[in-house]
């Protein structure tokens, strides 16, 4: 029987093709997906990974047998499946590994509304049933199987987006764009479509085995081609995209990396203009700007766990109009509250566009503090290292103690940071925020002492 306990993570499937799962297994989970949701229709898409249609494919199959209608939406990136779901009211998976290297596959999982599926929302079931039935033989196909239909919503998908900002206005821009050999190669292109914009397309052939570099921008190393074609050419901004492209990364006129929170508080600003008084989800590592920008544009922050799925039960729960991760991932309340990178990036050519500032200028307004970025130590005993450096920092006067996620400490007005234990790897991770960087390396040389013992 296939060992899932290393293969379903807590808010999806990922796992190495075919050491740790195959069209074998992708088609029971098509079979539990059905069974546990109680669907009559779903819809499913996939990325450009080469192993990704016959996965795709295998899953449909299990569904139909469980009687479920499965409507194909073929190529996609993640918040083109997102809009599906909502779009069309289903169910709905989605086969990529996002970032991950290319021999990984895996499957995002939705309820209708692109309601996310995690461990506490019908995940652990899915895995249950698909332990039973590796193990006693699957299910008998249901009399009344359902149908597999083929869909197009790409242009629908760009259309929707397009209908959430006003681009109507803005002057040309010349922008970079870096898809990683990922799914940005195929929606930028009919996103951007007819706009006033001088597309430079970096890497745009879907191609699994990530040629160019990995898909994966939070890795420094993975921009610096986007960084330097924008120095290059004169553009006016660079965006690079995951292999899922539901994640998206800026970098300014002077091939400059923007904080993921500086555009979470741009966009945030944006958002409030049309929506007075709406509350914001942040997570707490994002900047301090964030939630200041927040109140300045009239709204209420609110501060959450990392995580999509606390994310998305937060803005449920609020009734917020946006959200924003460290990560660059960003949520929106007109995209059923699920992510999407690409709305992010017309948000900020819209607010590019419509004034004649650089985004280094435009951007300056919304970073405001010195960051480490995030800094990785691996340690035998995560609990241990983290306890003594609660310990270290319990006594000490002025200083505010959470355990919101992780531990953060935070001395009023003057800095912060966040250390949290990684939930897959033999990791604790460091964030530190402050007025300076001095401050921050101050902090961080501290922490780290104390972490790595």
């Amino acid at each position: 029987m296939p060992d899932l306990s290393q293969l379903v993570k807590a808010y999806d499937v990922r796992g190495v093709v075919p050491d740790q799962w195959d069209e074998t297994l992708a088609e029971l989970f098509g079979a539990a997906f059905v069974q546990v949701t109680g669907a009559s229709a779903i819809v499913v898409g996939h990325d450009m990974r080469p192993s990704s249609p016959g996965l795709s494919r295998a899953f449909a199959q299990g569904a139909a047998a469980r009687g479920a209608d499965v409507t194909e939406i073929g190529l996609c990136s993640t918040d083109q499946l997102y809009f599906a779901s909502g779009h069309l009211d289903l169910p709905g998976a989605m086969f990529t590994a996002s970032h991950n290297p290319a021999r990984y596959n895996g499957i995002k999982m939705c309820r209708a509304g692109a309601a996310p599926v995690g461990q506490d929302t019908g995940l652990a079931e899915i895995r249950a049933l698909v332990e039973e039935w590796s193990a006693a033989g699957a299910p008998e196909p249901v009399e009344d199987r359902g149908t597999i239909s083929r869909r197009d919503v790409l242009t629908d998908y760009a259309d929707h987006l397009r209908s959430l900002v006003d681009l109507t206005g803005i002057r040309p821009l010349k922008v970079v764009v870096d898809a990683g050999n990922g799914m940005g190669g195929h929606t930028v292109p009919t996103v951007l479509r007819d706009l006033p914009v001088e597309l430079d397309a970096m890497y745009f052939e879907l191609d699994g085995t990530f040629p160019n570099h990995e898909a994966n921008p939070l890795d420094p190393a993975n921009i610096v081609d986007l960084q330097a074609r924008v120095r290059e050419t004169g553009a006016d901004i660079g965006l690079a995209f995951d292999g899922d492209a539901d994640r998206c990364f800026v970098v300014d006129e002077r091939g400059e990396p923007v904080s993921p929170s500086a555009i979470t508080a741009l966009v945030a600003a944006r958002e409030l203009a049309k929506h007075p008084g709406s509350t914001v989800i942040h997570n707490c590592i994002t900047s301090w700007s964030v939630p200041e920008v927040v109140r300045e544009s009239g709204g209420t922050p609110v501060r959450t766990r990392v995580g999509h799925s606390f994310i998305k039960a937060e803005m449920a729960r609020t009734g917020a109009i946006f959200g924003g991760e460290h990560s660059a991932h960003y949520y929106f309340r007109d995209f059923w509250n699920a992510d999407t990178g690409m709305l992010a990036a017309l948000h900020v050519l819209a607010a590019l566009g419509g004034q004649e500032g650089t985004l280094s200028e435009l951007v300056a307004q919304y970073d405001r503090y010195a960051a480490s970025g995030e800094i990785n130590s691996t340690v035998d005993d995560q609990a241990g290292r983290a306890a003594a450096v609660k310990a270290a920092y319990s006594g000490r006067a002025g200083l505010e103690l959470d355990e919101l996620d992780g531990l953060t400490v935070t001395a009023p007005g003057d800095w912060w940071f966040n250390l949290r234990p990684s939930n897959t790897e033999p990791l604790l991770r460091l964030n530190v925020e402050a007025r300076d960087a001095e401050t921050v390396a101050k902090v961080r040389d501290e922490v780290l002492a104390i972490v790595r013992g």
